[in-house]
């Protein structure tokens, strides 16, 4: 099956540009046809590797991470070198996603404690409005 630039960008709700951007990066490898090569022809596995590249861009995964994995996939390698890659990736990423979280926890209870602060003054300060009126 192919697929034009605009069959992909409707399908996955993407712009052309970004498209062509994951073209420049070597993950989609799509064929020129007509005059100048100008119109782009893209394979199943080029849907297939755009599905790929989004998936890992949902897990956080940079491009060049989601490429290499990609690109093994596309190997006709064994996958357990693969599957090790792909884990060690993964771990990476879980790691920097937990140091942000901790560091969002950290915000928030920081945040919290100003909260808990701002309404204890306030309400010194109703009290003594209160006792000031009486």
């Amino acid at each position: 099956m192919e697929y034009t630039i605009r069959d992909l960008a409707k399908e996955f709700d993407l712009t052309t540009r970004a498209i062509r951007f994951y073209e420049d990066l070597g993950l989609l490898e799509p064929n020129r046809r007509g005059p100048g090569g100008r119109v782009r022809v893209y394979s199943a596995r080029d849907r297939t590797r755009l599905r790929l590249t989004l998936r890992a861009k949902r897990l956080g995964l940079s491009l060049t991470e989601a490429k290499e994995l990609i690109d093994m996939y596309d190997s006709p390698r064994d996958t357990a070198p693969q599957l090790q890659r792909f884990l060690q990736v993964l771990a990476e990423h879980r790691r920097g996603l937990e140091r942000q979280l901790a560091e969002l926890q950290a915000n928030v209870n920081e945040v919290k404690s100003h909260e808990r602060e701002a309404r204890a003054v306030l309400q010194r300060l109703n009290h003594r409005r209160e006792l000031s009126h009486e």
